[in-house]
Parts: C-alpha cells; structure tokens; sequence
C-alpha cells in the first residue's frame, strides 16, 4: 500500500474508494432532488411533475478518501410509447451496471412500489442494495409500509430520509462509502458531472418548460442545443424546441410570441446561474409529428434506441 502522501497526491488504490451508485425507483420518489443534494449542486433538473428526467444524468461526489459517481435514472414505469421504453432501458442498464444500487422509495406512496422486470432486477442484485425511503418528514409519510416492503420482497432494512431536508443524508453517505470498492478515483477530484455543458443547458430549458406549461405539452418536447459559442459576450445558444404535433408548436410560442419569450426569460436566467455568465438564449420551436413513438425519431433526437421487444414499438 502507498503512504499516505502517495494516497493524497493520487488517491491510490487500498487508500481510497470509487465506484457509481445508481439512483433508482419509481417516478417522482425524489432521486433527482437526492442527487442533487448530495452533490451539492443542482445538476437534475427537478418538477413536481412525473417522469421528468428521461435520460441518466450522473453527478460526482469527491472527499479525500472517496468518490462516488451517481446515476440518477428515468423512473420505473411501465412503458406506453417508445420514449418510455427507451427511459426504462437505461435505467435498467443502469441498475444492472452500477456498483451500488440505491432503490429509493416514496414515503407519501408507499405502496407505489417496483414491479415485473425491474423488481427482478432488483432482486439480482440484491448483494449490493441499499434501500432508502424518502420524504419521511411529510405529514402524510409512512415510511414502515414501504420498509417493511424491502424487507419482505428484497430481504433488506431500508434507511430513512428527507432529501428535501437533508434529514439522514450524512448516516446514508457514510454507507454509500462503504459499499463502493476500493480503488482509485475515476474522475479528476474537481469535476462534478459527467454529461457536457449543452445537455444541462437544454435540460433546464425543458424544465422551464415543465414550469410553464400545462397538460400534454411538457411531455410531448424535447429541447436540442444546435449552436454553443462561448467565445461570444454574452455566450450566444441556440436551442431548438421540437413538439410532438403543430398545434403544440402554437401553445409553446403562444399569441403574438409571449408565451416562448417569457419561457426564454426564465430559462435564460437559470442557465446564466448554472453557467456564472452572461447568455443570449435563442429559440426556436418546430414540430417532429410522433417523435415519442418511432424509434427513428428517438434517436435523430439523442435518445437510445428502445428495446426492440419492448412496449414502445
């Protein structure tokens, strides 16, 4: 084993722990605000609605002796279209690749609880879960319906949290800590995510989107960076909004354009908070008639290809 100025210099191996821990569970239990909690940073985006996040978003957490790598993952659902199978996929993926499986549970819906494949994945990889349950500060909460569930269905003792809070954040870090193996750092100590600078930026055009607007129309858009010039002042980004029909194009622009100026405005401002500098935010928006449903479309836009045996096709 190094000594330990070694081990400071380059986190080696036997010193220090690494590994990815990913966050899963069903919709809206709170894995993206727990991840950004635990990072300390806002890097997922987070709505009171469900089925926000659609892609993995992975954040890094470094101490001197350790560091872990979330994956914070779409939620366990049962797919209806081809975008929902894509997102179950990687969170499968995920849950299967991950050194740790952290399966959070909603202590306001305790009974809202994994199922099919996804239990059964669960179950696989039962040697290295941990089971946590959220929101254990809300009023209605009651957290022992949804523990006792883990330790019936996955035979283990769940941790109790409020991500919201930061109530057992530190207990349930130190645990994370020791499931990790040993090992050196993957990632330089002072980086916090993985994904590039344009996907945090339209994700946050999307959740303003979410904010915005009612309905259908949150779930039916996709935002895409198309140009990112940070040698210009202020940076200049152009992003486009695709929509699932033409109707929603004009709900998203609105009457006479208030509607995407003011959505522009608020992105704006929160991309200006991520990125410590000053933007110009360009948007356009066009429709991508069933972009959610054909796979082809799914990918043009970024996404993974769905299961081919999947819901979605």
């Amino acid at each position: 084993m190094a000594d330990d100025a070694d081990d400071a210099d380059d986190g080696a191996a036997g010193a220090t722990r690494a590994g990815f821990v990913a966050l899963v569970g069903r919709p809206n239990v709170g894995k993206s605000t727990l991840l950004n909690a635990l990072v300390g940073q806002k890097l997922s985006i987070v709505t009171p609605r469900a089925q926000t996040t659609r892609e993995a978003v992975t954040g890094i957490l470094t101490t001197d002796d350790a560091q872990i790598i979330f994956v914070d993952t779409p939620g366990l659902l049962e797919p209806r279209y081809a975008l929902q199978q894509s997102m179950l996929d990687a969170a499968r993926r995920s849950l299967l690749d991950a050194d740790v499986v952290l399966l959070l549970l909603d202590g306001t819906h305790p009974t809202d609880l994994p199922a099919g494949e996804a239990l059964e994945d669960l179950r696989k990889r039962r040697d290295r879960l941990l089971a946590v349950v959220n929101k254990v500060d809300a009023p209605d909460s009651q957290p022992e319906i949804a523990a006792d569930w883990c330790r019936s269905e996955l035979g283990v003792e769940a941790h109790h949290v409020s991500a919201l809070a930061g109530t057992g954040l530190e207990e349930l870090m130190g645990r994370m800590v020791q499931a990790v193996p040993k090992g050196p750092f993957l990632y330089p100590a002072d980086d916090i995510a993985v994904q590039p600078v344009r996907f945090f930026v339209a994700e946050l055009v999307r959740e303003t989107i979410f904010e915005q607007y009612a309905d259908e129309v949150p779930y039916a858009s996709v935002v895409r960076v198309e140009e990112f010039r940070e040698e210009a002042d202020p940076v200049y980004i152009r992003a486009t909004i695709y929509v699932d029909r033409e109707s929603q194009k004009g709900i998203i622009i609105g009457k006479g354009g208030v509607a995407l100026r003011t959505l522009g405005t608020v992105a704006r401002e929160k991309i200006e908070t991520f990125l410590e500098q000053r933007i110009y935010l360009d948007l356009w928006v066009k429709s991508m008639p069933g972009w959610r449903r054909k796979s082809a479309s799914l990918q043009h836009l970024g996404y993974a290809a769905p299961r081919e045996d999947g819901h979605g096709n």
